[in-house]
């Protein structure tokens, strides 16, 4: 491209980028129009209060009923034991299966006895010779042919062999170890040729005669649990136990600020299986409550549980309840005023603080009624 079509495209484009923002700002309004400018229209607002929200109600009054203490915990046997060898020997003879029920003093193993009875035997002997031994020196003594220190040395080895024979009596016992109470075997940690040491574990051992439900209960419900006192579980099978609390803790536990509760419950039929779930249900103080249904219990933005009530200034309310009682009726809450107006339905609709249409329950069954009626 020469110079000269050079300096005239150049002009052009100058030209042409002119025009186009003298059109830009035309358009923008920028520019003065003899036009008069056209008054902004009002907004029309409405004065007329916002339709009421319909919610269903029931008005009841509080009935005095038994607080109780629901708490999750979990079952175990009365007692349990662990067994341990009190000698070296050779497991010879195994009498208890797991799992099995037997009375006290069943015997559970059987060590080799061969080598204490030896050693019974030689003590028995040797306490039988110290015997002979101190009889003839005494009579020697009366004649005056053993000194006093002579006599005494053969009382002191009587005594001793009549220790070892005692050691020797109780070694063969401890070769047979036997239920130390009615019970059931657990867990048996031997067999028979299996050679243990003293100390070494042998078996558990379960009072399954009596369950335990533990569970721990909260410092406010503490006072209100005592040792003696008559209590209930739920277990997961439904199954609903009752037995006395038998141990309360002194101290709570420094973590939880819990205190652990035993509910001890008769077993001796045996159809109470340990180490389940259940739940401990124990009575504490009669207090005013209503019946709800669950489904009427709602969270507020703290997380507590309550129920929403008309109150006296026709507005929706918020009540933290505390559930006294739990049945299959319903749950029994307390903390409403003693004549409350439930929100039944809708309460998931409405928030405290603002007016509603509150229907009767009466009244909607009412108008049911009365339009049945006029279709007949």
């Amino acid at each position: 491209m020469n110079l000269g079509k050079l300096k005239q495209f150049r002009s052009w484009f100058i030209s042409a980028g002119i025009v186009l923002l003298v059109s830009v700002w035309l358009a923008s309004g920028q520019v003065s129009s003899d036009a008069p400018e056209e008054a902004p229209r009002s907004v029309i607002t409405s004065t007329a209060p916002a339709p009421q929200s319909s919610v269903r109600v029931r008005t009841q009054s509080a009935e005095e009923i038994m607080r109780t203490i629901v708490v999750n915990g979990e079952t175990a046997p009365a007692r349990v034991v662990d067994i341990a060898a009190e000698t070296d020997g050779r497991i010879e003879h195994t009498g208890v299966d797991r799992g099995t029920n037997v009375a006290r003093n069943a015997v559970i193993v059987r060590l080799d006895e061969r080598d204490r009875k030896a050693r019974l035997a030689q003590a028995e002997a040797t306490v039988r010779q110290r015997e002979v031994e101190y009889h003839g020196r005494l009579k020697l003594k009366g004649e005056s042919y053993v000194s006093e220190a002579q006599l005494q040395e053969a009382i002191a080895q009587l005594e001793a062999a009549k220790a070892e024979l005692k050691r020797a009596q109780l070694d063969l016992e401890y070769m047979t170890i036997r239920a130390p109470f009615d019970g059931a075997l657990q867990e048996r940690h031997v067999e028979v040729g299996d050679f243990v040491k003293a100390g070494d574990p042998i078996a558990r051992f379960v009072d399954n005669r009596k369950i335990v439900v533990t569970a721990n209960v909260s410092e406010f419900d503490a006072s209100y649990v005592s040792t003696g006192q008559k209590a209930q579980a739920q277990l997961a099978t439904g199954e609903i136990v009752h037995g006395i609390i038998r141990y309360v803790a002194p101290v709570a536990d420094k973590a939880t600020r819990t205190f652990t509760v035993e509910l001890e419950v008769d077993n001796s039929d045996g159809g109470l299986r340990a180490g389940g779930t259940a739940e401990l249900r124990v009575p504490a103080e009669r207090v005013l409550a209503h019946r709800v249904s669950p489904s009427l219990l709602t969270l507020d933005d703290a997380g507590n549980v309550g129920v929403k009530i008309i109150n006296e200034a026709g507005e929706v309310e918020f009540v933290v309840a505390d559930i006294a009682l739990s049945t299959n009726d319903g749950v029994w809450v307390a903390g409403l005023p003693d004549l409350a107006t439930i929100i039944t339905v809708g309460q998931g609709f409405v928030v405290p603080g603002t007016m509603v249409n509150a229907v009767a329950e009466g009244d909607i069954d009412t108008a049911v009624a009365i339009k049945s009626g006029d279709e007949d």
